[in-house]
Formats: C-alpha cells, structure tokens, sequence
C-alpha cells in the first residue's frame, strides 16, 4: 500500500484547487497549473485538504495514487512558493550574464553559449558565477537546470564545469608520471 498516496495535501489560504473530472486547476499567487489525473486514480476536496485515492486495489494503481499525490503536492506547492534551483560555474574565465532574454554563458568554448529563457522560467544571475532559476513548474525548472548544466558539466580531475549548488564532486588524482 502507498503510504504517500494516503497522506491528504493541505491546501493553503491563498490556493485556489478545482477539481473537474480528472482535470485539477490550481491557483495561487506565484500563477496557474492545470493537470490531469491519471485513469486509476481518484481525487476529492474534503476539510481544506486533497486527499487522492486508487479507484483500484490493484498494484499499479495503487503507485499510481502516489505518483499522483506527489504530482498534485507540487502543484500546490508551486503556485504558493515556487521552486528554485541554483547552479555554480567553477573555471577560470567561467561566468554568465543575462542579456535581455538570452543568459549568456562563456564556458571555455571558442564561443559564447546563449540560452533562450523560457517564458515559464526566470533566471537570475546575483554573481558572474551563479545562476538562479525560478518557476511555479518543478518539473520544468528542473529541466531548464540540467539543459544549461550540460553545456559542460563538472569534469572530475578540477571540478570544472557548470554544477548544482548542492551537488558534490567526486574528484580524482591526476595521472602519475
């Protein structure tokens, strides 16, 4: 049995949650989401809270309720609070800058590196070495922060790179002559 699926969301005072069918609308002060709920899976608002539940007892519908609870937290969580995700440039002449809506990036490359923001995303620079990327989408945040991550990711001999703040490199000992 899913023990995350059994939990009831809290919705706070500034949400707004709509459930229509299987479409769930929910508002907030940081924006709008709209999703969908998987077939198997069942919501319903009772007491200021979201309490997700398996039409089935089978095994698959019963992840399912969990993966859809997690879903509609984020959601919730999003539109009240946001999501955020930071990413350190470590290099010699390694920086970024945002130039309109293009971050500009000079990565070692023999040319600048210039990203598209997303409309759904901001990006923030407070250093020439930190990035900051903001979104009510965790999903979408999170996949803003790997796109710009790969340009060059963290090599392991001097940590190089573009990498998660909270990320740790596992460094390794240069060749021995």
């Amino acid at each position: 049995m899913s023990r995350i699926g059994n939990s009831p969301i809290e919705i706070p005072e500034a949400v707004d949650v709509q459930i229509n069918g299987r479409k769930i609308t929910v508002k907030g002060a940081m924006g709008t989401m709209d999703g969908e709920l998987h077939e198997e899976v069942g919501a319903a608002i009772s007491s200021g809270a979201i309490q997700v539940k398996a039409l089935n007892e089978t095994k698959f519908s019963v992840a399912m309720s969990g993966t859809s609870r997690a879903l509609l937290n984020n959601m919730v969580v999003g539109v009240s609070e946001g999501f955020e995700r930071k990413l350190e440039i470590v290099g010699v002449g390694y920086r970024a800058q945002i130039k309109g809506k293009v971050l500009s990036l000079s990565l070692g490359y023999s040319h600048p590196i210039n990203f598209n923001i997303p409309d759904d995303v901001t990006i923030e620079t407070p250093t020439q070495t930190e990035v900051v990327i903001k979104g009510v989408d965790k999903q979408r945040v999170g996949q803003v922060a790997a796109n710009i991550r790969a340009y060059r990711k963290p090599e392991p001999y001097k940590g190089k790179g573009v990498k998660y703040a909270d990320e740790v490199i596992v460094r390794k000992e240069a060749k021995k002559s």
